[in-house]
């Protein structure tokens, strides 16, 4: 019974340890009032990154340049054209083509998008990619995964901390040195011209 015990502790020790592991964000950038974290994915080949940055301006103003997919472009990281595909109630489902350097194919992507409100005057978009919601498109390689989340939160002195944290799953071949560039890229950039749009307005 004790050498079970002793058995069972050890394994669990070994899953708790993984699980931390897991779960460890280590800091790659830190600039101009942004933060990006990257984090390996157990099992892909790819580091999920985490962008945080204050924005001064109200959720109103930020919520409106979230859900306008279209103009959404001009400040998401190599994107070249977006559109809204369909929306229902608090979901919508968006269709995105990216830009990616030569010889590497452009990508596209289809995510539903799910809004919460918290209590506490949070708003959650959470991202799920749909692959196979519409037909492949000639000269794009669809991303094949998409998991992450939107997250802004008001705070003092009229910021909301903004949250944009994602994982992909980008299809075909894509080589380490893009893909190391992407990860802190995608969402350093992408904050800084949504904060530079949002304090703008």
């Amino acid at each position: 019974m004790g050498a079970t015990v002793h058995c069972f502790a050890g394994a669990l020790l070994c899953v708790l340890a993984g699980l931390a592991q897991a779960a460890e964000w280590k800091l790659a950038k830190e600039e101009d009032g942004i933060r990006v974290y990257l984090q390996a994915v157990p099992g892909s080949a790819y580091k999920a990154y985490r962008g945080v940055t204050r924005v001064k301006a109200d959720m109103l103003t930020l919520r409106e340049l979230q859900e306008d997919a279209a103009a959404a472009c001009s400040w998401i990281h190599e994107c070249k054209a977006q559109k809204l595909l369909k929306r229902e109630g608090e979901q919508a489902w968006t269709y995105t083509k990216f830009n990616a350097p030569w010889p590497v194919a452009p990508r596209d992507s289809i995510v539903r998008i799910t809004s919460h409100m918290g209590g506490s005057g949070v708003l959650r978009r959470e991202l799920h990619g749909m692959p196979e919601y519409l037909p492949e498109v000639d000269g794009y390689v669809r991303v094949s995964r998409v998991d992450g989340f939107w997250e802004f939160a008001p705070k003092e002195g009229g910021e909301v901390e903004v949250t944009y944290q994602v994982h992909t799953e980008p299809g075909g071949n894509v080589p380490s040195w893009l893909a190391n560039k992407f990860v802190v890229e995608a969402p350093y950039n992408t904050l800084r011209q949504l904060r530079s749009l949002a304090e703008d307005r």
